[in-house]
């Protein structure tokens, strides 16, 4: 199974601020669906609820310390752990999955993806959710740009 972080990180490194993303780019939100459609997506317990609802046409699989926290959802699974959301994946035979956050889950996977899909959108925000530094260990194989951002494809060097 191919593990893969995308991401959509402002050119000062930030992808979030409060709890939301701090800009809005219709051409971006098209190409992360249509990449992560059909494939499961791995996301914090944070991420999850700043989108506020399983995404459709994907596996919505949370990770979360709250042994407590329940979504009952036909499109959603919860762990406790990365390593095993990760594991749930590969024993399911699944050809991809899809990181998508929050910076504490990208810290996480960082080690052991594959590849990297990051958005660098053309724009300094303000906010207090940052993307790990990748530059000491993955490298750019592919680069791509759209009107909003620029998409470049990673992997470890």
């Amino acid at each position: 199974m191919e593990l893969i972080i995308i991401a959509a990180v402002a050119n000062n490194n930030i992808i979030g601020n409060k709890g939301s993303i701090p800009w809005h780019s219709k051409e971006d939100f098209k190409h992360f669906k249509e990449t992560t459609f059909g494939y499961p997506i791995l996301m914090g317990r944070k991420t999850f609820e700043s989108i506020g609802k399983p995404l459709k046409g994907r596996l919505n699989i949370i990770i979360t310390r709250n042994k407590n926290f329940v979504f009952e959802h036909d499109d959603v699974i919860i762990f406790n752990e990365l390593k095993s959301a990760v594991d749930y994946c590969e024993n399911n035979n699944f050809k991809k999955a899809f990181i998508i956050g929050g910076s504490e889950i990208y810290n996480q996977s960082l080690s052991f993806s594959d590849k990297l899909l990051i958005s660098r959108m053309k724009v300094n925000v303000e906010g207090d959710t940052f993307f790990p530094n990748i530059e000491k260990d993955w490298k750019v194989i592919k680069s791509d740009d759209f009107n909003d951002f620029v998409l470049k494809e990673y992997v470890k060097k």
